[in-house]
């Protein structure tokens, strides 16, 4: 038999007492650290390769935590580094408790939580608590037989080989069953064939898990991101994936066995969150996570009833209905997580903006925009450079996601065209490129061959240019980074927004006590009437800005300001 980690019994907690659970719980409700910081995500495979193997890793994270403490963020997302096959970029975990050798090593990992800390960045690991590979040792042995101890830790259903127990299907495509000839039944898996969904309804599978969480957090993590978290309580016979019955009874537990233990942020993948469940997943009482991520204002330039690779035009005022409603229900009773980018999603500049003539201009409006909102800002790696979109031929893309689409829309009747338009607007490896350092070959990224090709624009757009130029996109990001840590406004400030039905201008204000917050911004590539609301056009003073030219009663294309009202 392989020998393997078993989590709850190697794995042991300085201290349970009573006392010190409430200590921690009463030290995390008063010192919410997280509500003042901005987090970084570190796609880890290409942000920095150290050794020339063409892949990032984390000794190159750690060379680059200099250039993430000149930005300001507090605390860094990174993308999966635990030993994994990589048949989905490393959310396909093989062991929760060991790195990937292409990444580094443990003792790599433990290095660059100390070295981040001594920066005073915290290190976010993210959790893939769903499903694990079926090269986990778990799955290695679930698949002997049905009296296997570990037979139960997934999701079995019996049938006969061809027919599946039923019609649902993969989020990557195909059946979302897989026949199994060793024990004569199917295993669920929501993703990928490698990627089978753990049964959360078997006891030890949540004890195994939790053990593990404990393990990381008594090495320092400062948080954690728990990936598609809301389909763990998924019940396949009723063909329900996410929202199931026992999710919220499930996060509960894990968070008081877990992360009511430690000073940490947490932040849930909710894909199907409304305000409604965003309450309870990020209740001030600390019951559940520190906030969540939730996407109803991603998706809005799909074609109506189609999925996200049908395009159509962006629902400018819908997106300000979305962002508005979420800002105001949300506002006292949860947390937002602020996002437009991130690894799953194309570059925002070239998806809503426009990443030509009014790149910089357009990057800095997505900036300015975002991090006036309440909630925690989230960048993703060169996001804050202006990274765009790639256009590839389809040989040279890499994503799973990608390739599957391509192979099901030809079989569906789509033209190559069609399904590129696709993947050029949509396609998961638009973030996924290489983070431009410099102007050297392979934009300093690697002394190798990249896994992946580098955007050929980097000779342009890359973190050398940004840090020489004072007026550069990296330094607009720096600059509302501090705002953030200098102005109460920004976090306790009540939404309001403005000229809901404009198509073209997004502008809105935070109140707080004697202050006032108002941001303006154009959306589009045309200049646009636009005069302060009399009530406003008092005692202001202009915080950030990505014109130096402002017109008093204009807005330039993709232009922002941000004024701060006495």
């Amino acid at each position: 038999m392989k020998e393997f980690h078993s989590f709850n019994r190697r794995f042991v907690l300085r201290t349970k007492s009573p006392d010190f659970e409430r200590s921690m719980v009463i030290k995390m409700k008063k010192d919410r650290w997280w509500k003042n910081a901005v987090i970084y995500q570190i796609y880890p495979r290409s942000f920095q390769d150290s050794n020339g193997d063409g892949i990032g890793d984390i000794p190159g994270i750690i060379s680059r935590l200099d250039y993430l403490q000149e930005l300001g963020i507090n605390a860094i997302w990174l993308s999966p580094v635990y030993r994994s096959p990589q048949d989905d970029n490393g959310y396909d975990i093989s062991d929760y408790q060991d790195i990937d050798p292409m990444f580094g090593t443990i003792n790599d990992m433990e290095e660059l939580i100390t070295e981040a800390k001594k920066r005073e960045i915290r290190i976010i690991m993210d959790l893939v608590l769903n499903h694990t590979s079926d090269e986990h040792a778990w799955f290695l042995e679930a698949k002997r037989s049905r009296t296997n101890p570990y037979h139960d830790y997934y999701v079995w259903r019996d049938g006969v080989e061809g027919t599946p127990p039923n019609d649902m299907r993969a989020s990557f495509g195909g059946s979302a069953w897989e026949w199994v000839p060793e024990v004569e039944q199917y295993y669920f898996h929501q993703f990928s064939i490698k990627q089978p969904d753990l049964n959360w309804e078997n006891p030890k599978v949540r004890r195994e898990l939790y053990d593990m969480i404990l393990w990381w957090m008594d090495k320092g993590v400062g948080g954690f991101r728990l990936d598609v978290i809301d389909q763990i309580a998924k019940e396949p016979d009723k063909k329900i994936t996410n929202n199931g019955p026992k999710l919220h009874e499930y996060i509960r537990e894990m968070s008081k066995e877990t992360f009511q233990k430690g000073d940490i942020i947490t932040v849930g993948e909710a894909w199907g969150a409304n305000p409604e469940r965003a309450k309870l997943y990020s209740n001030p009482d600390n019951s559940e996570f520190s906030m969540v991520f939730q996407f109803e204002h991603i998706g809005l330039d799909q074609q109506e009833g189609k999925d996200k690779w049908d395009l159509a035009p962006l629902d400018f005022v819908k997106l300000k209905t979305i962002l508005a409603k979420w800002q105001k229900e949300m506002f006292q009773v949860g947390w937002n997580s602020l996002f437009w980018n991130n690894h799953d999603l194309p570059r925002i500049v070239s998806r809503w903006g426009n990443d030509k003539e009014y790149r910089v201009e357009a990057a800095k409006m997505f900036a300015i925009l975002l991090h006036g909102m309440q909630g925690t800002p989230y960048i993703y790696q060169g996001e804050e450079l202006g990274m765009t979109n790639v256009r590839y031929a389809l040989e040279e893309y890499r994503d799973i996601e990608t390739l599957n689409l391509y192979k099901e829309r030809i079989e569906m009747g789509y033209t190559p065209e069609e399904i590129m338009r696709s993947i050029y607007a949509k396609g998961r490896d638009n973030a996924r490129t290489p983070m431009h350092w410099d102007d050297s070959e392979h934009a300093g990224f690697t002394q190798g061959t990249p896994w992946i090709k580098v955007n050929p624009n980097y000779k342009r757009i890359n973190a050398k240019n940004e840090l020489a130029d004072e007026n550069s996109i990296f330094h607009i990001y720096q600059k509302l980074i501090q705002l953030r840590k200098t102005h109460e406004i920004f976090v306790k400030g009540e939404f309001e927004l403005l000229f809901a039905d404009h198509p073209e201008l997004f502008v809105y204000t935070r109140t707080w006590e004697n202050q006032v917050l108002l941001v303006a911004a154009n959306f589009y590539g045309r200049k646009v009437p636009f005069s302060m609301p009399q009530e406003y056009n008092r005692n202001k003073k202009c915080l950030i800005s990505n014109y130096d030219n402002h017109e008093e009663h204009y807005l330039q294309p993709y232009e922002a300001v941000m004024y701060l009202l006495e």
